[in-house]
């Protein structure tokens, strides 16, 4: 049977404060000396006439698909005539947001090998998150090891027992206790709401995006932008707006009778 345990307040105050606190300096800090490491790319003055000066950015990517997504999704709640003007905004082949030409149409793996400060970015960006992370968890080990920081309000099953309670080989203790190390590992993937009100949504990437990225590469835009442009092309537009007298009409006949 799992006991229940009294915490001190001294655990509080001397490791589980102390722990979120450092570890939400951490990331302001790794930030900023990311943002300082990062060398400016000059684009190529024949992409920024062409007008495809986003295909730099990969936040700009996902502000586009989003943007045109939401277009396809509402298309039925705008005129005909504003829905056109958008769809050519972002599909027309001269200046389009979601046009890629061809030659500009390559993965991020022949970007990093083209183009040798991309990969130089790339190192230094996975420096900035692997020290860091190595140095913190050294220091958690070191000082916090084995001890039980904090209490989920909430029972839990015994499979989240390796995952709260790493560093603690007792399995008369409750599941919901969390452990030193444990509480670390949450502070190092869910901080991702607080950095976001801190650094701003752009800069709020978590660790889990970042080991993705070291992984694949990211994500190939080019891709991305061209199944968007195929899909906002393939849009039947019906202007929903005259039907809905109708519907209204409909509508109160029926809680009327």
């Amino acid at each position: 049977m799992a006991e229940d345990l009294v915490l001190d307040t001294a655990i509080r105050d001397w490791v589980l404060i102390p722990l979120s606190v450092v570890m939400v300096l951490i990331g302001i800090l790794r930030y900023f000396v990311s943002k300082l490491m990062r060398s400016f790319q000059v684009p190529d003055p024949k992409i920024v006439k062409e007008g495809h000066i986003h295909l730099f950015s990969s936040f700009t990517f996902r502000q586009v698909i989003v943007r045109a997504r939401n277009l396809r999704g509402a298309a039925n709640f705008i005129p005909p005539k504003s829905f056109r003007s958008r769809r050519v905004y972002f599909s027309n082949e001269e200046n389009g947001l979601l046009f890629v030409p061809k030659g500009q149409a390559q993965n991020a793996q022949a970007q990093m090998f083209s183009d040798p400060n991309m990969a130089m970015d790339m190192m230094k960006k996975n420096l900035s998150m692997i020290i860091p992370q190595t140095l913190t968890f050294a220091w958690v080990n070191f000082f916090f090891s084995g001890f039980v920081a904090a209490k989920i309000p909430f029972p839990l099953t015994q499979r989240f027992r390796s995952m709260l309670q790493n560093g603690i080989d007792l399995s008369t203790v409750d599941v919901s206790y969390v452990s030193s190390r444990s509480w670390y590992f949450l502070n190092l993937f869910g901080l991702r709401g607080l950095f976001s009100l801190i650094l701003g949504e752009e800069n709020a990437m978590d660790d889990t995006q970042r080991m993705m990225q070291m992984g694949g590469f990211g994500f190939d835009p080019s891709k991305s932008l061209t199944a968007e442009k195929d899909g906002l092309d393939i849009v039947q537009h019906e202007w929903a707006l005259p039907k809905f007298e109708h519907r209204a009409e409909a509508v109160l006949k029926k809680l009327v009778s």
